[in-house]
């Protein structure tokens, strides 16, 4: 089989898929593939599908599948997969270390210590220890976040329409109720009919006053520019996110707004978790060999 590559892993996992057949990191080679592997920039949509006649399995590396029009892709008998469990621990860990840098303005400090400014009585910082944390979307991520979040010594409540029970949180039946007790709030939510633009002016209105929101889910469960509002009045204390509407955020109103902490879709970047996603990516293939996928 011809294997396209056709974005950035770890490098070793070009030499192991050479073990399944024929492989290739050249885009113009889609037309002949009959597996194709991405992870956010190289868009699988309608108009790659119908320019890859041989397709019949595409891999997404990561969690979701935005890039991938998977409707379509199997309306045309093309199998599609993603790795859901690899990123889990990458991604938490990043949405942990925007929740301990917003509050205590690290960036911010940074900054002023190069520009030779010594801002002690100025960067007051916040403590996570005793704060209430809400965790919206409780898969794989969210129950890795709360369970940190335990560590730090913080109350965690989490919501998700699809999750009842966790050992690392106390779950609420409802949206609104969470959001009045949350002092902090992370963001793990796909992107769906019904989380496309969720927090709005409207929902956002809901939350405690001085919140500080984290969102490494995607970047369009979100309008920025109430988003941005919320920030300018200081409904919102701080917002730190790690995805937006698209790849660079060019034209974006978070890029000039105040209490923003900006990260370049780091989430699933970690050394370990490209490793972890090539081991499952092969396993996929694996399975596909076999007939078992």
């Amino acid at each position: 089989m011809k294997i396209l590559l056709a974005e950035s892993f770890d490098a070793s996992l070009a030499e192991k898929l050479r073990a399944y057949g024929e492989v290739t990191q050249n885009l113009a080679d889609a037309a002949t593939a009959e597996v194709v592997i991405v992870r956010s920039k190289v868009k699988v949509d309608k108009a790659f599908i119908d320019a890859a006649p041989n397709l019949k399995l595409a891999i997404r590396g990561g969690v979701g599948m935005d890039n991938i029009d998977k409707a379509y892709a199997e309306s045309k008998n093309i199998l599609v997969r993603n790795t859901p469990k690899a990123s889990s621990i990458a991604v938490a860990e990043l949405a942990f270390a925007l929740m301990i840098a917003l509050p205590n303005h690290l960036t911010a400090a940074h900054r002023s210590m190069v520009e030779g400014k010594w801002l002690k009585k100025e960067l007051e910082r916040t403590e996570l220890y005793g704060k209430t944390l809400g965790v919206i979307g409780c898969g794989r991520i969210g129950q890795q976040l709360a369970k940190r979040a335990q560590a730090f010594g913080m109350l965690v409540h989490g919501y998700d329409p699809g999750v009842t029970e966790s050992d690392y949180m106390q779950m609420e039946k409802d949206l609104q109720t969470l959001l009045g007790k949350c002092d902090y709030l992370s963001l793990h939510l796909p992107l769906n009919d019904s989380t496309r633009g969720l927090f709005n002016a409207e929902l956002i209105a809901k939350t405690k006053t001085g919140v500080y929101i984290i969102n490494t889910g995607r970047g369009k469960t979100i309008v920025e520019e109430d988003m941005v509002q919320a920030l300018q009045s200081g409904k919102v204390a701080g917002y730190a996110t790690d995805v937006y509407y698209s790849d660079p955020p060019t034209g974006s109103p978070l890029l000039s707004a105040p209490n923003v902490l900006l990260t370049p879709h780091l989430g699933a970047a970690s050394k370990e978790n490209m490793q972890r996603i090539g081991y499952d990516i092969l396993e996929l293939l694996d399975n596909y060999k076999s007939g078992r996928l």
